[in-house]
């Protein structure tokens, strides 16, 4: 389950890659819940309980930003939905992954790509330096601390239609190889463990 369309279009833009994962093939239903992040913390477990017979496994994806939980960490929010998940009727089939802050910070990524996707291809100045130039970023090798925020801002300045599909473009291009943010590591290895290449 994922909190929204664009999670949703990452998902799908990242299992359309399974040799980047170093994962088998895998088919996977990617339902997106209405009321969003919110409804994710509070209900998410409770909502994917009903599912739990008609697939191997179930994962919650949601970001710990706009959750209404903001008042404990990722980290903590996240081991306290995967212990109900356990207490479910998926044991140890379900899994939570948090994002922290938001899904935004894994497209913040120094790939050409990203510029691409963002309308920045062959802008002056480039991406990263506008960023650094309008304080989103503090050195041109970080993410912005509001990845959301910069990822708007930068698709208002290129002129460039905020779309859910952009998620997913650049999701099934980007090198997944340099990506060092914390849930997406804990995703690809989840998804290792469930889903081992042959």
């Amino acid at each position: 389950m994922a909190a929204d369309k664009d999670v949703e279009q990452a998902l799908r833009g990242l299992l359309e890659r399974p040799e980047a994962l170093n994962i088998r093939p895998i088919q996977a239903d990617i339902l997106v819940h209405p009321q969003h992040d919110p409804a994710c913390a509070s209900r998410g477990v409770e909502f994917l309980a009903g599912l739990s017979e008609g697939y191997a496994y179930g994962l919650l994806m949601f970001d710990h930003h706009g959750s209404g939980r903001e008042s404990i960490t990722a980290g903590e929010l996240q081991q306290s939905l995967n212990q109900d998940l356990s207490r479910s009727s998926w044991g140890e089939r379900g899994r939570a992954v948090v994002l922290s802050p938001e899904l935004e910070a894994w497209v913040w990524s120094s790939s050409s790509v990203v510029d691409d996707a963002t309308g920045w291809k062959d802008r002056r100045p480039p991406l990263r330096n506008w960023l650094v130039e309008r304080g989103w970023l503090k050195d041109e090798g970080t993410k912005p601390e509001r990845p959301k925020d910069a990822f708007v801002a930068a698709l208002r300045e290129s002129r460039t239609p905020r779309s859910s599909s952009l998620y997913r473009k650049i999701a099934s291009r980007v090198s997944l190889r340099r990506c060092a943010d914390a849930a997406f590591l804990e995703f690809r290895d989840l998804l290792q463990q469930w889903f081992p290449r042959g």
